[in-house]
């Protein structure tokens, strides 16, 4: 029938002894539960006199157990204490309540503590203002003054400074921070999508009708030539240009040199019109073709007055980068000559001479490390590579058809050689006198005649091989010069483009020369 008269402490039985030297002990708290706590009407109070004095009517100067009451008259006529709520200024239960003026302010200085609260109800201690502004979840500022007796609110205590503004800011702050951070993943994000999956970024159509001249340097790549096209402002992107040069099919084969295109163009527009010869702006240089005609060719591409180029090339061909197998020969007309290889080359107006000399000849040295004419040149009899460069000459303007370059190879070098008694050691070519003279005729005249011209270029007076090249070779000309087909010929003439006929001996090849100029009757030459 006796409850727990504090929060979860038990009094001390009359007579018991208190431990430690007689002192009481102090109530142990054992949190709430629903057997501990109080209900209205039939709740424990402990008995006082009329004096507000604790008093138990069965024993003096112990503790008493309390005892029960409904709210009536006890024994002694007097009437029952109505219930009071625990006194905050003893909050377990050892003192009795005090009343009115006389309730004691242990917490109403500045400086003191405040009351303690229920062990359920506790809560950390903080600092001396609020982390948040004033009020409940519902927005009541008075919310916070619950925890507080009302008689005793605003009482000997400092004000709180509101910190709403500056939690504002902070708050502002985090969301700025946060949303900035947000911000920085989605760009990079999107970023990255663009360089992974998104298509590069490309100009429709076939251009904007502006005109614009592009020099793509030798050994260009791919995205080299994109960049270049780029800064033109042809293409968009250099991503676009190489994606439509690896889908065409020819995209590999572009090579350098100066292109006509238009701005603004697609990339696969681009790449279309670089492979067609009409946006060539290079200067090429065909097989076969003599010095004289590429230094004319310079001249008018740049132009210049004639015979600029061809006297440059007199004056300063010892600084243009020949090979030292070079002009090892006297009597060489020119020292530049099979040195101009047969290519496109960039040649716009405004670049010297000079320059576009120096990259023909650059070209050359390329071509023929790759040839190794050097290491060869033993092999084939010949005494230097420039010998081989001059056989190959030979057969370029001889051969007139690439599918004779290798017969007509085998002819070059059965004449050559020492047993040789069918020309007696002497080539007998028409177009070393032409070359000597600096024309390109098919009557060059009578043997008897041709005999008399006293030049070392003239195969028909000198024994052996001229001096040097007599034109610019291609490749397939000097494969056959590395290569040719074994054979006994020492004669050939070419009737047309598809026959080409070849004789062992002299009385062979008249009968074959017989039907050659029967050929030329009747196409009227």
């Amino acid at each position: 029938m006796y409850g727990d008269a504090g929060w979860g402490a038990q009094a001390a039985h009359a007579g018991q002894q208190y431990p430690y030297g007689g002192q009481p002990q102090h109530p142990q708290y054992h949190g709430w539960s629903q057997d501990q706590q109080p209900h209205y009407g039939g709740q424990q109070y402990p008995q006082y006199d009329g004096q507000g004095q604790h008093f138990d009517p069965q024993q003096t100067g112990q503790h008493p157990h309390p005892q029960q009451h409904q709210g009536g008259w006890d024994a002694t006529g007097t009437h029952g204490h109505v219930p009071y709520a625990a006194d905050p200024g003893d909050p377990y239960g050892q003192h009795p309540v005090a009343y009115g003026a006389e309730q004691p302010d242990l917490y109403g200085t500045e400086d003191a503590y405040p009351p303690p609260q229920p062990p359920g109800h506790r809560q950390p201690q903080g600092d001396d203002e609020h982390p948040l502004p004033p009020g409940d979840d519902d927005g009541d500022p008075e919310a916070d003054d619950t925890a507080v007796p009302p008689e005793r609110r605003g009482k000997g205590r400092k004000p709180v400074k509101s910190k709403k503004g500056r939690t504002g800011c902070a708050l502002m702050v985090v969301v700025l921070v946060f949303g900035g951070g947000l911000g920085g993943v989605a760009y990079f994000g999107y970023q990255f999508y663009k360089d992974r999956f998104a298509p590069a970024p490309d100009y429709a159509g076939s251009g904007n009708g502006e005109a614009v001249t592009v020099e793509i340097p030798k050994g260009a790549v791919g995205a080299d030539i994109g960049r270049k096209l780029k800064e033109a402002g042809v293409v968009q992107s250099v991503d676009a240009f190489v994606s439509a040069q690896l889908a065409n099919p020819n995209g590999k084969s572009l090579q350098d040199g100066v292109y006509t295109l238009q701005k603004h163009m697609s990339a696969a527009s681009a790449v279309e019109l670089m492979l067609s010869p009409k946006s060539r702006d290079n200067l090429v240089i065909p097989e076969g073709k003599r010095n004289i005609w590429v230094y004319e060719a310079i001249d008018t591409r740049l132009k210049l007055a004639k015979g600029t180029t061809a006297k440059i090339a007199k004056n300063d061909w010892k600084d243009l980068g020949l090979p030292s197998w070079a002009n090892s020969n006297k009597g060489i007309k020119d020292p530049l000559e099979g040195f101009l290889f047969p290519s496109s080359y960039a040649v716009a107006k405004g670049m010297k001479p000079k320059d576009v000399l120096k990259s023909m000849v650059e070209r050359s040295n390329e071509q023929y490390k790759q040839y190794d004419l050097a290491g060869k040149a033993q092999d084939l009899g010949l005494d230097s590579p420039l010998q081989v460069l001059t056989v190959a000459s030979l057969v370029q303007v001889e051969g007139k058809y690439k599918h004779d370059f290798g017969k007509v190879a085998r002819v070059v070098y059965n004449r050559l050689k020492p047993d040789n008694v069918e020309t007696a050691g002497r080539l007998e070519f028409d177009s070393t006198v032409n070359y000597l003279k600096g024309q390109s005729t098919l009557d060059v005249g009578s043997v008897a005649d041709l005999r008399k011209i006293a030049d070392p270029y003239n195969t028909y007076d000198i024994k052996g091989l001229p001096p040097g090249p007599i034109s610019n070779p291609g490749s397939e000309a000097i494969e056959s010069a590395l290569n040719p087909t074994p054979g006994p010929w020492y004669y050939f003439v070419s009737i047309n483009e598809n026959e080409t006929v070849f004789a062992v001996t002299n009385e062979e090849h008249n009968r074959n020369v017989e039907k050659y100029q029967e050929a030329r009757k009747q196409a009227g030459n």
